[in-house]
């Protein structure tokens, strides 16, 4: 049997995928979700082979999840949105069924997962090719605490840090890790509020407080919370360009 898992926030749609499911005796349904935080720990907890996949939903949206998983299964997504195309065939998407989709389009979706799950290393992705974005600048990161999800918003963030492969996030609260890399994290968010000032920190301009001479021709850049981080030269440049020095 094929272990499948439904995450959708409407409860008509999510019912459709099962219904047309019913006619592939092959699949289980081990569980349906409608919010992101559902699906992690039904995910955790069922293993799938298989995800049909809602983009935007409550708490966090489907590419989020995404990225928290470290072996991912297949995903098949399922969306209202046409625009998010391009996004989801970088998360390793097999389709991409935008609703209402019909019972010929979803078989056609149906048969693309079989033709691949023969060999399951033509779909499989691990958590390093998992980097969707979503159009703009993100506005939060969620993470992984232990077996929990946490949003962070990220005008809470005071700092980010390069940690081998991951990133550490510095906030008011603590300290939290995310596997995601410093340029990626970079390319999502604001620049003009915030700044890269050393290839292993990215910084909120709101939260610098001031720059002082460290040795010869080198500096660091203080926080408002009293932390002090190295800048780089083309940092120190940099930050002097964005805040006007």
């Amino acid at each position: 049997m094929i272990k499948t898992l439904i995450v959708d926030d409407e409860p008509l749609a999510a019912g459709l995928v099962k219904e047309f499911l019913s006619a592939y005796p092959q699949f289980d349904v081990v569980a349906i979700c409608h919010d992101g935080f559902e699906a992690f720990k039904a995910i955790q907890h069922h293993q799938p082979d298989l995800i049909f996949l809602d983009i935007q939903m409550p708490k966090i949206t489907g590419f989020e999840l995404l990225e928290l998983l470290e072996n991912p299964p297949a995903v098949l997504f399922t969306t209202a949105f046409d625009q998010y195309a391009v996004q989801a065939f970088d998360a390793k998407g097999l389709d991409y069924l935008v609703k209402p989709f019909s019972e010929a389009r979803f078989a056609q979706a149906i048969a693309r997962f079989l033709s691949q799950y023969q060999n399951a290393s033509e779909f499989s992705t691990t958590s390093e090719e998992v980097f969707p974005l979503l159009p703009g600048k993100s506005s939060r990161l969620v993470v992984r605490v232990k077996n929990e999800l946490k949003v962070i918003q990220v005008q809470e963030v005071r700092y980010v840090e390069a940690d081998d492969d991951y990133i550490s996030i510095h906030t008011s609260e603590g300290k939290f890790l995310k596997k995601m890399t410093l340029r990626q994290l970079e390319e999502s968010l604001d620049p003009e509020k915030f700044a890269r000032v050393h290839r292993s920190f990215l910084v909120n301009l709101q939260e610098v407080a001031g720059i002082e001479p460290y040795e010869k021709e080198s500096y660091l850049l203080r926080l408002r919370s009293g932390q002090k981080i190295p800048l780089s030269k083309t940092g120190y440049a940099r930050l002097r360009q964005v805040l006007g020095l």
